[in-house]
């Protein structure tokens, strides 16, 4: 398979990091973009990246896939490093810095750029894109009501919690004792 997009090469060019205010990092990569075109930078700015990865999220016995990022308050940008390209990004509106050692920003090395992608699901080659994490508020010990399946209605307490799978297995009281039975996370809500 051919190189992903955003692993094409452009001369001089290399990824860094840059810092933004936390909840930002959308609107930085639009201002950034934006500034680029306007200012004439694109053959020094090539890409602005936001890292997300999927995961799934249960509300209300309901799931959903949600783009969750994976460092939040960063932002990673491929460029030519210069006097006039680091201005540019520096004054971007919600910028507050390049990561790196004192004032000179650090380039990613081309197998950290390769392991964001891979987590971003971006990169088929080496691997399948990864499936979605569960994200959960649930905990063990709690008190939970199951609220589908044979045993709706019925109160447990988390024994243990399989995240991989979905799976929580609850000790639910029948017949006067405690019986573990697994279940989806989809089919227990929180008392």
């Amino acid at each position: 398979m051919a190189e992903h997009k955003l692993l094409e090469r452009h001369a001089n060019a290399n990824w860094y990091v840059i810092h933004t205010y936390s909840g930002y990092e959308n609107k930085v990569k639009a201002n950034l973009e934006k500034r680029v075109q306007s200012m004439g930078m694109e053959d020094k700015i090539f890409q602005v990246l936001v890292p997300v990865e999927e995961e799934v999220e249960i509300k209300d016995g309901k799931k959903r896939t949600v783009q969750k990022k994976i460092f939040p308050g960063y932002v990673l940008v491929e460029m030519v490093m210069t006097d006039d390209s680091w201005y540019v990004v520096r004054n971007t509106p919600g910028v507050t810095g390049f990561v790196g050692s004192g004032s000179k920003p650090t380039a990613l090395d081309e197998e950290e750029v390769k392991q964001i992608l891979r987590q971003m699901g971006l990169l088929e080659e080496e691997a399948p894109k990864p499936k979605p994490k569960p994200r959960i508020d649930l905990e063990l010990g709690q008190n939970i009501r199951v609220r589908s399946g044979p045993f709706d209605g019925f109160i447990g307490v988390i024994d243990s919690i399989d995240v991989e799978r979905g799976k929580v297995r609850v000790l639910v009281s029948m017949f006067g004792r405690e019986t573990p039975v697994e279940l989806d996370f989809t089919q227990v809500e929180k008392l």
